[in-house]
């Protein structure tokens, strides 16, 4: 994104090590923008990486003496892709929200369930289900609050989305999307769409 190359000392927080791969690539920026990351798993991973960039902490996501810890901060970018289940992507969103600066972005990992489908070459019910979920539950976060972010989503790989903080105003808690499309009226539209011609 152009928005990174701008930011000088940039300051990014991410949720989830595993291989390290997202580290990896956060460092670089960091190596290049003079900043720092900070990685957040409950695996020990502190020996993935010897850079004085670097700082590990061995915690759950959604220990608020965590969040104790971090409440002097402000962050460019925070990288949630840790438990993937939409209930805790929704708390960890909210609970480190007003640690990111205005104008920096909260990415989320693992919002596409299309590699999962059944036949696709991912097949996993588990993971379309759950991406699907958290899919749904980031629109839900984003429908509750479109005066304070703007959202967008890459569908490449197994997809994110990047929400991007517009001012300091405090989150509205997520709404349930009255959708119609279970409605009776559209129901009634397919049913005479499909009811054959005398």
């Amino acid at each position: 994104k152009s928005f990174i190359k701008n930011v000088q000392n940039i300051n990014i927080l991410e949720f989830g090590v595993m291989h390290g791969r997202s580290t990896k690539m956060f460092l670089e920026l960091c190596k290049n923008l003079d900043g720092k990351l900070t990685s957040v798993d409950m695996n020990d991973h502190q020996d993935l990486y010897d850079d004085e960039n670097w700082e590990f902490i061995h915690s759950r996501d959604d220990d608020p003496n965590l969040l104790k810890k971090f409440e002097n901060n402000k962050y460019d970018i925070i990288y949630i892709d840790s438990l993937h289940e939409p209930n805790h992507v929704k708390k960890i969103f909210y609970m480190y929200y007003d640690l990111l600066k205005v104008g920096g972005r909260v990415f989320l990992d693992d919002i596409n369930w299309l590699p999962y489908v059944k036949n696709s070459f991912k097949d996993s019910e588990y993971s379309e289900v759950m991406n699907r979920r958290i899919f749904s539950k980031i629109i839900e976060i984003y429908y509750s609050n479109l005066e304070n972010m703007k959202l967008e989503f890459s569908f490449c790989g197994t997809g994110n989305a990047n929400i991007q903080k517009l001012n300091d105003n405090k989150l509205e808690d997520v709404q349930k999307i009255r959708n119609r499309i279970f409605g009776f009226r559209n129901f009634a539209r397919i049913f005479v769409k499909r009811k054959p011609k005398m």
